[in-house]
């Protein structure tokens, strides 16, 4: 019985770091993004910045549907 439970936690595992390497990818993304967005004047672009470091998940798509603008 222990062996048949093994490859879920490996499946489990990948799964859980792709994930987390997407977010990563997606959380440097939005702040080069924020970085480098002319739209945003300077007090603004450091509270996004903020935003994006500080709240890894949520950070990030607060900033891709709300700070980046149209």
């Amino acid at each position: 019985m222990h062996h048949a439970i093994a490859p879920f936690f490996g499946v489990f595992f990948l799964g859980i770091s792709f994930l987390a390497l997407i977010e990563l990818i997606f959380q440097v993304w939005m702040l080069v993004d924020a970085i480098q967005n002319p739209r945003l004047e300077g007090s603004v672009r450091i509270v996004w910045v903020l935003v994006i470091i500080l709240m890894p998940c949520l950070g990030p798509l607060l900033y891709f549907f709300v700070g980046r603008g149209k």
